[in-house]
């Protein structure tokens, strides 16, 4: 898959089937979308092209996420930051001078509310009314819907600032999750009995509710089940760092340095300050339990 983050540097030869939109999440809806220019790309030939806006806001999904997630799926991403140009192009000049002569677009799948040019002038009509001039197949895809609401990365945000990571998980179709290298901490879980991986929140990337989650980890191409802390600590210290902590159940090995994904599987309570430490791991012999309660029961 060709992953372009300047595009001025990409032009392609080939027809393409192209969706666009801010893809932030790459939610069910988007992969409505993507299913769509896929199934055009196979039948005619063509080259399969996601162009997703980055509207330099915290993310339901990161850039480097986005091209993991994509990868085999599709034959081009193109990252597009919302710069000053991109953001002042008139809609008509959008469309002549990227869509058809950078991306020979033959195939178009956009969502009904989808808008772009200046001042969000550019619209669903716009598109279809250049699609004879220009010759490409316009298809405007309906909203995906999930109890009588459509889905978007607002309605996924909510249920993550309430720590619904479940109602989240319907939303978009897979786990939310993180990735890092797992880095050195304070190493006080240890002392306490319940080693941890600490795993620095990405700033660009929007945090659930801060609390303890059952949480999955894959490390070293295998999946393990833990309990884990989102959050700042406020019981051992006062920085403001966001940061990731799994206790991984069934894990001796030693994983500093390492390359893990992270997925939270469902919420337990919010992050809390403890009078002692003695009270943190009364409390936090309780996540445990709650943890390996939850990861039995969906056996």
């Amino acid at each position: 898959m060709h992953y372009v983050t300047d595009l001025s540097k990409y032009q392609t030869e080939n027809r393409t089937a192209v969706t666009l939109g801010k893809f932030d999440g790459l939610h069910r809806g988007h992969q409505e979308l993507i299913s769509r220019i896929q199934r055009f790309a196979d039948q005619e030939k063509a080259e399969s092209v996601v162009f997703a806006f980055d509207m330099g806001k915290e993310a339901l999904m990161t850039g480097e996420e986005k091209k993991a997630y994509l990868e085999g799926c599709v034959d081009t991403l193109i990252i597009c930051p919302f710069t000053e140009a991109i953001r002042e192009m008139e809609a008509e000049e959008f469309i002549e001078k990227i869509l058809i002569e950078q991306l020979h677009a033959a195939y178009i799948a956009v969502g009904t509310d989808f808008h772009f040019g200046h001042q969000k002038r550019g619209d669903i009509c716009m598109l279809k009314q250049y699609a004879k001039r220009y010759g490409y197949e316009l298809e405007i895809v309906e909203k995906a819907v999930y109890r009588k609401r459509e889905i978007s990365s607002t309605y996924i945000r909510e249920a993550l600032k309430a720590g619904n990571v479940e109602l989240a998980e319907k939303l978009l179709g897979y786990r939310y999750r993180t990735e890092g290298v797992v880095e050195h901490g304070q190493k006080l879980g240890r002392t306490l009995g319940f080693p941890t991986l600490n795993v620095a929140w990405k700033p660009e990337k929007a945090a659930p509710r801060f609390g303890v989650y059952a949480c999955r980890v894959k490390m070293d191409g295998t999946w393990y089940c833990g309990i884990g802390n989102l959050g700042i600590k406020p019981t051992v210290t006062d920085a403001k760092r966001i940061l990731t902590e799994v206790y991984v159940f069934d894990y001796k090995g030693d994983a500093y340095g390492k390359y893990v994904e992270i997925e939270f599987c469902a919420f337990e309570r919010p992050e809390s300050r403890f009078a002692s430490l003695e009270e943190l791991k009364t409390q936090v012999d309780r996540d445990i339990l709650f943890g390996m309660e939850y990861f039995r029961a969906q056996q």
